[in-house]
């Protein structure tokens, strides 16, 4: 009993913890990418604390739902947004051994709630009573239906080469060799990852230039600090999941298990970022055509190698 205390503890701890330390990431790498500073004066060494500095102008900033806005669905839209990924979390495993839960069917699950996060945005989009949310809630949901298929595709293709649904028995199962055997879908699960989180160059259904902040446009305060916090601890379940998948968890040479993941998370975390400094935003045609004619017929071939490989061995 106190094993399961203590792995929830810490677990809770790394979603509370790891989301922060992506975002003040995020902005020192793109400061540095784009050759400015950066913050450089919330607790003092290189910002460190501007997160904390935001979250506290957040908590003092007024509360504000619009006169014409469906009251409850607009309250609860940033808690569904953000709480899945909390959900998600306890079912990915940081070591051998160390998991919150070990579901036989953990792949299922995990697929299954992420897709729930999305649903907030959509959600916010509806309730807000505002013609650029409703547009970028529709956007949302356009985008959830054409990336959750590759993404899905790509994840099963790692489970018939484990033969188990287990996250944790995909990470004893894999094999150095697989890198490049589950490349392809290793590659199209990342990014149907970040088109569901909406992160630039997939970020259509929040597009400030032309809908201002799409489902997030009539949020302030806390509310819309939870979905950056969302967004946030969406980079880290992605990072989790590519990681737990594709490059072999907890394995490596030398270093302790966890720290092998921590590792590979956070390198998948900075390739996130450099994606959204590099690259500009595909317009809507685009990111259905990328979806549609580019990844899916990817994840099918990846598929298909996978199962002559099987068949073979």
């Amino acid at each position: 009993m106190l094993d399961v205390v203590l792995h929830f503890a810490v677990i809770l701890v790394i979603f509370l913890a790891l989301p922060l330390i992506v975002g003040q990431t995020e902005h020192k790498v793109m400061a540095h990418m784009q050759s400015r500073l950066g913050p450089m004066y919330a607790g003092g060494f290189h910002g460190w604390a501007q997160l904390i500095a935001d979250g506290v102008k957040f908590m003092q900033k007024e509360d504000v739902i619009p006169a014409a806005a469906d009251r409850r669905v607009f309250m609860i839209a940033p808690g569904v947004a953000l709480v899945p990924y909390l959900v998600v979390l306890i079912a990915l495993p940081l070591d051998d051994g160390f998991v919150g839960v070990d579901l036989d069917v953990g792949l299922f699950f995990v697929l299954a709630v992420m897709g729930v996060g999305v649903l907030g945005s959509i959600m916010a989009g509806w309730a807000s009573a505002n013609k650029y949310s409703v547009l970028g809630g529709m956007r949302a949901a356009a985008q959830l239906v054409a990336y959750e298929l590759p993404l899905v595709l790509a994840a099963s293709s790692v489970a018939m080469a484990a033969g188990t649904l287990s996250l944790p028995g995909i990470v004893e199962a894999w094999q150095w060799w697989w890198l490049p055997w589950q490349a392809i879908g290793g590659v199209v699960f990342f990014v149907a990852g970040l088109a569901e989180l909406r992160r630039p160059p997939f970020d259509m259904p929040i597009a400030e230039s032309e809908i201002i902040m799409g489902p997030m446009t009539e949020y302030t305060g806390m509310r819309f600090a939870l979905f950056m916090l969302s967004e946030y601890a969406g980079i880290v379940v992605v990072s989790f999941l590519t990681t737990v998948l594709f490059l072999g968890g907890w394995q490596g040479p030398l270093l302790p298990g966890w720290l092998w993941t921590l590792v590979k998370v956070f390198a998948l975390a900075f390739v996130v970022i450099w994606v959204r400094v590099t690259f500009p935003r595909l317009r809507e045609d685009q990111l259905q055509k990328l979806a549609w004619a580019g990844l899916v017929p990817l994840a099918l071939l990846q598929l298909a190698i996978t199962g002559v490989v099987r068949v073979a061995i």
